[in-house]
């Protein structure tokens, strides 16, 4: 898993009660872009240090935008 500042740490849930998540990644703490993440989380603008998990992926700004668009017309 690489990243950026600025990208988003996507977060699906190991089990189908968990909640997906997602958060901006504010620092990457390695110089080749492997986790930890310091992210701030959408959902409640609280900021931790991750090791994402298998069940994570990031996608940059842009893709969000294109996603949540998407997502938007469905409806």
């Amino acid at each position: 898993m690489r990243a950026t500042a600025g990208d988003w740490l996507m977060v699906e849930g190991n089990h189908l009660s968990d909640p997906k998540r997602h958060g901006q990644i504010l620092e990457v703490h390695s110089a080749d872009g492997s986790p930890p993440y310091l992210v701030r989380w959408a959902d409640s603008d609280i900021e931790t240090l991750v090791f994402p998990g298998p069940d994570a992926w990031i996608i940059t700004t842009d893709q969000l935008h294109e996603r949540d668009a998407h997502t938007h017309s469905k409806h």
